[in-house]
């Protein structure tokens, strides 16, 4: 197992992020101190060089820390990820100029970073059509379409990945959109079962003009293919931190003493296993070439997460129905539920696995 040249979390991050983890499942209105929370415990630069502003390190430091994040609370863990997610992307770009204006405010917490990238993988797995049509101007490109469903996305400040499809055809460009630019409209905040600190929102773009140093790809698919294995790995992170916790709640509760303990026990095993192979593999080119590998450890982990749920459940009893005795198995149920419909999710990466990889054991 990978470890990391620096603490992950300190005391004092944990109990901050413990502390509000049921109030950001539940409510919205603590939406707005996420991104500074992780910013004040300098968890936005783990898994980044140091001559970049970074800690040091790799994406797996960055997925080691927001599987410790998710074990706490998965609102947080998802705009870490989405933050860190965005970072991967502009930092894979070649183009400097859009490195320059996000960076240092990224880093600092100081704007969202955000990835309205599910129609893209839709699109190219031939489920839906490019929602987001662009046709050049002066000196950049105007935007036209909605991007549905976008985390992160902070009233204060915001930038979010989107592609879009060039005017008269060709393979998509990816982009950088900034908040603040006119005809871009974020809706209110989305009506979400659980995570609803999280910050989700749908965004219309009419007649959106982007200068030409937002570009981050001019061709979209080869350049999301590169990045996707650390895209993912820091996804799977998720899923992770969230097994991890349930299945340690269930080890330390008394019902899992009996016929539970070795069920508990295989299952921790076997999410170490899994974690081990995905942190062995994820800086591989061979997932560049051949993502399917990475596509059944998503599913494999996405499988864990309920089985972990459910030896918690087992294990704690009746005590998991009551909300002022147990609010935690309340708040990591909502948040399993999750799990399959991020992006992209269980019923897309079966269909992808299908198609292209069928050997692999999910």
């Amino acid at each position: 197992m990978r470890t990391t040249p620096y603490p992950l979390l300190t005391a004092s991050a944990r109990a901050d992020i413990a502390q509000r983890a049921h109030a950001l499942d539940t409510q919205a209105e603590l939406a707005s101190t996420v991104l500074p929370m992780l910013a004040h415990h300098d968890l936005l630069r783990m898994g980044l060089p140091a001559a970049q502003g970074g800690h040091g390190g790799d994406v797996r430091d960055a997925m080691a820390a927001i599987t410790e994040v998710a074990s706490l609370s998965l609102t947080t863990a998802f705009v870490f990820w989405s933050q860190r997610a965005f970072i991967h992307y502009l930092q894979a770009s070649g183009h400097e100029a859009a490195r320059e204006r996000w960076w240092d405010a990224l880093l600092r917490g100081d704007i969202a970073g955000a990835v309205g990238l599910s129609n893209v993988i839709k699109f190219l797995s031939r489920i839906e059509a490019l929602q987001v049509q662009a046709r050049p101007v002066a000196q950049g490109w105007c935007l036209d379409g909605v991007l549905p469903w976008v985390s992160n996305v902070r009233t204060q400040g915001f930038v979010v990945a989107a592609a879009v499809q060039p005017e008269g055809g060709g393979p998509p460009m990816v982009m950088a959109l900034e908040s603040g630019l006119p005809g871009l409209v974020r809706s209110p905040d989305l009506d979400l079962l659980g995570m609803r600190a999280s910050n989700t929102a749908a965004l219309q773009l009419n007649q959106v003009t982007v200068p030409a140093q937002a570009l981050l790809a001019q061709a979209g698919p080869p350049y999301l293919k590169a990045a996707r294995p650390g895209f993912l790995g820091m996804q799977c992170a998720l899923s992770i931190g969230l097994a991890r916790a349930a299945l340690q709640a269930a080890a330390q509760d008394g019902g899992a003493r009996g016929p539970l303990h070795s069920r508990v026990t295989e299952a921790q095993t076997t999410l170490g296993q899994v974690e081990a192979e995905l942190l062995g593999g994820v800086l591989c080119d061979r997932w560049v070439a051949d993502v399917s590998p990475l596509f059944a450890l998503r599913m494999r982990l996405a499988g864990l997460v309920q089985q972990a749920l459910q030896l918690e459940l087992q294990a704690t009893g009746g005590r998991a129905y009551l909300q002022d005795r147990q609010p935690d198995f309340g708040r990591r149920w909502r948040e399993s539920a999750f799990i399959p419909i991020v992006t992209p999710s269980l019923t897309q990466l079966e269909g992808e696995l299908a198609q292209h990889a069928p050997q692999v054991a999910v």
